[in-house]
């Protein structure tokens, strides 16, 4: 069995605020170490469980956050930023499952260092349905028939993940208290848990099905401001709502709504005076 792995930061043991997930900050080193050992948690038990192949994504911030001198020598690690599915990189119809890591609430909502990509995003709209970078990203595997077989992270992205794919396993490894304050596990204790969770979500694997994405869906995005609405609304195809900030665009299928959604974010990151 070949799985795809893909790991974002927020959702790590231990992290509650911005200094641990920002590599200027004095705590991202230490959160690396932990996001790797986390990885390397879900490696094993995905190997010991029946995996034959296993490739890993970075899928924070400049995604090259993993430590791939510390991380589980059997596996393969996507590493570096400008990749064309992003947090979704090298994912295609072959694999049999894939695992999310690290993962953390949609913008706007409870839940440590909740956010959709950028700062700049209030909400992300597939046909008008408000979604996170986790259902997007479920939604990318599901147009490659790729179910989600299990979710790690905060417990509200356990209780997003639970709320969109029925029977997914989840691992909550931390509690949000507030944004930016958590109570945790251990990075041994969760080590355990991501342990025993894998090893559920393979013997559960079959009653786990590919999230499903919408035929030429509708991406809508609501900006913080007007101002980043007008940059991303310079991406051809685009139309800001009037009397919003909120962009849409209109896509062939959910991986040019996806590729639309990071060329609109980062048009968006361009504008001065964001707050």
């Amino acid at each position: 069995m070949k799985l795809y792995v893909s790991v974002d930061m927020e959702g790590i043991t231990g992290l509650p605020d911005h200094t641990y997930v920002d590599s200027k900050k004095h705590n991202y080193e230490r959160a690396r170490k932990i996001m790797t050992d986390e990885t390397n948690y879900v490696i094993d038990a995905a190997y010991k469980s029946g995996c034959e192949e296993i490739l890993v994504n970075d899928s924070h911030s400049k995604m090259n956050n993993i430590l791939i001198d510390q991380l589980h020598t059997e596996a393969r690690l996507i590493t570096g930023e400008v990749k064309p599915l992003s947090m979704m990189q090298g994912l295609d119809a072959t694999y049999e499952g894939a695992i999310f890591v690290g993962y953390h609430a949609r913008a706007g909502q409870f839940g440590v260092m909740s956010h959709a990509m950028v700062h700049a995003v209030r909400n992300f709209f597939i046909n008008d349905k408000p979604i996170g970078e986790l259902g997007f990203n479920a939604y990318v595997a599901g147009y490659f028939g790729v179910p989600i077989l299990m979710v790690a992270g905060d417990d509200q992205a356990c209780k997003e993940a639970e709320e969109l794919i029925p029977n997914i396993t989840t691992a909550a490894v931390k509690e949000s208290i507030s944004r930016s304050s958590v109570k945790s596990l251990t990075p041994k204790k969760a080590g355990e848990l991501l342990t025993t969770k894998v090893t559920e979500a393979f013997e559960n694997r079959a009653n786990v099905q590919a999230l499903t994405p919408p035929d030429k869906p509708v991406i809508k995005i609501e900006f913080s401001n007007h101002g980043q609405a007008e940059w991303a609304n310079l991406m051809p195809g685009t139309e800001i709502e009037p009397g919003t900030t909120i962009v849409k665009y209109q896509a062939k299928d959910i991986l040019e709504a996806y590729q639309a959604m990071l060329v609109m974010t980062e048009l968006a990151a361009n504008t001065t005076f964001s707050t």
